[in-house]
């Protein structure tokens, strides 16, 4: 089996594949990133997932991982060797073929989650394409009508907003992200959530209004994916389709582009 793993800021992602046959994944688990995680932790919670699902550590025949939290990735890097004896592709190293072309200044400086998510849409939706990430950052990506990944915006995520009200003001309690039932609050729990999830909606709308000016398309087609994408894209007409499963299924493709190229298990642990 094949196990991809997406390490972001608030979540990190495992998702069993079939590795002979990956459409789709067979498992998903999100358990919370956590940078002093060590390998034998992880191990523990993946049994436990695993065994759920009648499957074995010692099933996995190959691993391949995107992180954006370089403090998790010794960790998850000793997991796989000791537990699995499998070196993983890792998105980022630049033995891995990526097959899309990176237009930015610095290429090296991309998250691998955006490379990612792009190579995913770029795979199963017609370009130009637009993505919208929301993450602990909203994120805006470009694949152009050549499929090229042309940059992009990073925003604040909703999360971190609210956080950050939360911290530098000290009467303001701490409040759920939700769509009010009115934009005008008439306590001080409604009047934050109106502001986050309104301020968001328009944000959102603003923001894909002048990407499609600058990339000046006729056609421009826009995937949203991550945790909060569901609550926001009903409100937002831009947004043309929601996949929850778009960083997994780039992780899946990228996998396919290198199966031949794979080193064979190995045992020595770092």
């Amino acid at each position: 089996m094949l196990l991809a793993i997406d390490i972001g800021n608030t979540n990190t992602v495992f998702a069993l594949f079939d590795a002979n046959a990956p459409e789709k994944a067979l498992n998903v688990w999100r358990l919370k990133t956590v940078a002093g995680k060590t390998e034998d932790e992880y191990a523990v919670h993946l049994t436990q997932l695993f065994s759920s699902q009648g499957v074995a550590l010692d099933q996995i025949s190959q691993v391949i991982l995107a992180s954006v939290v370089p403090d998790a990735d010794a960790a998850m890097l000793r997991l796989c060797q000791k537990y699995f004896d499998i070196v993983p592709m890792i998105v980022g190293d630049k033995s891995l073929d990526l097959n899309i072309e990176i237009n930015v200044d610095k290429p090296d400086e991309v998250g691998a989650d955006r490379l990612v998510n792009a190579i995913a849409a770029r795979a199963s939706y017609d370009t130009p394409l637009i993505i919208v990430d929301f993450g602990t950052a909203t994120t805006f990506d470009i694949v152009s009508a050549k499929g090229v990944y042309d940059g992009g915006i990073i925003a604040p995520g909703p999360n971190l907003s609210l956080e950050a009200l939360y911290l530098a003001a000290a009467k303001l309690p701490k409040v759920d992200i939700k769509k009010p039932e009115s934009v005008i609050g008439r306590n001080t729990v409604t009047a934050m959530q109106a502001g986050l999830y309104w301020g968001y909606v328009y944000m959102i709308d603003g923001l894909l209004s002048k990407l499609k000016q600058e990339m000046n398309e006729q056609d421009v087609t826009v995937i949203a994916t991550g945790g909060l994408a569901q609550l926001f894209a009903g409100d937002i007409e831009a947004i043309d389709h929601i996949d929850q499963e778009l960083t997994l299924d780039g992780l899946k493709e990228i996998y396919c582009l290198n199966k031949d190229n794979l080193q064979p298990k190995q045992k020595d642990v770092a």
